[in-house]
């Protein structure tokens, strides 16, 4: 579901002012709704660190001057949707733009760390966002389970599942798995 322009606007207005709140990590709009996430764990953190870096090592070989980056905002305007992906692929001198989120053309893959509050906001909701930017690759990690889901286009249909300790190919680069860590009870 899109929204229309003025709307979407008037969210994204909206999501800018809103004050900082302890344990509120970030802001999405999705569905004429703005979204508050919970702040990640640590694990969380953890998983998305060392996909970064195994990323990040593959990169120049495969995408001279793209990074392996978390943290930044993900905008498709004619959607109406803005996402933070956990770690997005992307070309880095587009950091030296003015704007102030990264426009889906931009981006070769997302990666997701499934949240415990949340999870299918990423398995639903973010899959259908996603495809629908035209995002080549999807990365879906599950840590609650130590599974996951390769998504890839068109429109997503193929979805390639794996576990914790196999060793996947996304797209042109190969990661290891077996560095996840569950969430565990105490998480």
């Amino acid at each position: 579901m899109s929204i229309d322009a003025t709307t979407y606007a008037r969210l994204r207005e909206i999501a800018n002012e809103l004050p900082q709140i302890p344990g509120i990590g970030r802001v999405e709009i999705a569905h004429g709704e703005i979204v508050m996430m919970m702040s990640p764990v640590k694990r969380h953190e953890l998983a998305v660190l060392k996909l970064s870096r195994q990323l990040n090592d593959q990169l120049p070989a495969t995408h001279p001057d793209f990074v392996a980056h978390g943290g930044a905002d993900l905008e498709d305007v004619g959607l109406g949707r803005l996402r933070r992906p956990d770690i997005m692929v992307f070309p880095e001198a587009a950091l030296m733009e003015a704007d102030a989120a990264f426009h889906p053309s931009e981006v070769l893959l997302v990666v997701e760390i499934v949240s415990k509050s949340n999870p299918e906001n990423d398995y639903e909701d973010k899959v259908l966002d996603y495809a629908a930017m035209g995002i080549p690759l999807y990365l879906l990690v599950d840590p609650r389970d130590g599974t996951g889901i390769i998504h890839s286009q068109p429109n997503y249909t193929s979805r390639l599942p794996f576990v914790f300790g196999d060793t996947i190919k996304v797209g042109p680069w190969q990661l290891d798995t077996n560095v996840l860590l569950t969430y565990g009870p105490k998480a």
